[in-house]
């Protein structure tokens, strides 16, 4: 498997085995491990980010995945083994490849207007919603790919100090 599979699976089905929006947090760690905590200053309120290397995922309070953020502008993007069978990819897909991908996979795809504009330009997966996003350069190259984040009424019943 190739970082392009990895990406078109990804616009395809909006979920990377069991990762995807709404998931439950327990069966992803069962099936990743744990991953490491992205903190900013002290702050451990809800929601919280958290990081399989270059694969972000914001959790709710109530243990649900809201936010998957696929970095893609490093050199080398690694994963997790257990997601994709292989650690490390090279990085920086450029965005005729990645529409090429697309195309061959039959996964269809629009301009995503908000963030178009001069010569920064994302697309948008259209069964799944699924963003690429381009920035600006003469040969642009994918920075981040992700579905839109998961919005819904948290059922977790929190105490003051943030905690599920």
């Amino acid at each position: 498997m190739e970082l392009l599979d990895v990406l078109t699976e990804l616009a395809r089905s909006g979920r990377l085995g069991p990762v995807s929006n709404g998931a439950p947090w327990g069966a992803v760690t069962a099936a990743l491990g744990e991953p490491w905590e992205v903190t900013i200053g002290k702050r451990r309120s809800w929601p919280r980010l958290f990081a399989y290397d270059d694969l972000e995922l914001g959790v709710c309070r109530c243990q649900q995945v809201i936010l998957i953020c696929l970095q893609t502008w490093r050199d080398v993007v690694h994963l997790p083994v257990g997601l994709v069978g292989r650690e490390a990819f090279p990085g920086k897909p450029d965005y005729a490849d990645v529409t090429g991908s697309l195309d061959r996979a039959g996964c269809a795809w629009k301009p995503y207007g908000p963030l178009t504009f001069g010569n920064q330009c994302s697309i948008q997966a259209t069964s799944s919603g699924v963003l690429f996003d381009v920035p600006d350069g003469e040969d642009p190259v994918l920075n981040v790919v992700g579905p839109p984040p998961r919005p819904h009424d948290c059922p977790a019943i929190t105490d003051r100090s943030g905690s599920p």
